[in-house]
């Protein structure tokens, strides 16, 4: 298995943000995961990460998921488009 070392997309809502992975199985095939986290700067002005999120926060966490999850069905479905024209090509090849 194996990780990219950049996220492929990003979903930001306020300070919220959702992370979109791709990754691939020990045969080639494509999985996706996602990591959250929420921004902000400190009392010094440097920005900082957090993966705890406050209760008036879930929500729109809740929405950044939700977006985060149709992002996600859309990259499997390129994936698809994309496999099956490849295989479209090689069966136009051998004929």
């Amino acid at each position: 298995m194996t990780t990219t070392n950049k996220p492929i997309d990003h979903i930001r809502l306020g300070t919220i943000q959702a992370a979109i992975w791709k990754n691939t199985t020990d045969d080639d095939r494509p999985y996706y995961s996602i990591s959250f986290e929420k921004r902000y700067t400190d009392r010094d002005g440097n920005w900082q990460s957090a993966t705890s999120f406050l209760r008036d926060e879930l929500l729109v966490l809740a929405k950044a998921a939700e977006m985060a999850f149709a992002r996600v069905h859309e990259l499997q479905g390129e994936e698809r488009a994309k496999a099956a024209a490849a295989t479209n090509g090689k069966k136009a090849k051998s004929r």
